[in-house]
């Protein structure tokens, strides 16, 4: 596989991870609303927590995301931005400091714990 394609398959998978978190917490929102039972699910509602306290821990901590870090080296690229910044900047003309991402992940990530305190995930019976 050619490094710009794999690239771009990165590219995809990490799209795909942002999808999973922004798109999971609203998909779990309407669960909730509606009752249905994917929205409890434990497996479900574990994989989500997980995946946006990795991206609040590395924020943090000040570490570029290793999907980041991957495509930039394929490209032959190294942007001081991480993922999302980048793509905000292409697709809104926005810019901001590295710090408002990081409040915005740390927000997003309260967001997510709320929603599990408030309606925590339960086993089938």
């Amino acid at each position: 596989m050619r490094p710009a394609a794999l690239a771009d398959a990165i590219l995809l998978v990490h799209a795909a991870f942002v999808l999973f978190v922004v798109g999971g917490l609203a998909a779990i929102w309407v669960g909730i609303a509606r009752g249905w039972r994917f929205a409890f699910d434990p497996r479900l509602r574990g994989a989500h927590a997980a995946a946006i306290a990795f991206v609040v821990a590395e924020s943090l901590l000040g570490y570029a995301c290793p999907l980041t870090v991957w495509e930039d080296a394929l490209r032959g690229t190294h942007a001081a931005r991480g993922f999302v910044a980048r793509w905000v900047r292409a697709w809104l003309f926005w810019d901001a400091p590295p710090w408002a991402f990081t409040a915005l992940y740390v927000a997003f990530g309260l967001a997510v714990a709320w929603t599990w305190w408030r309606h925590p995930p339960r086993r089938r019976r």
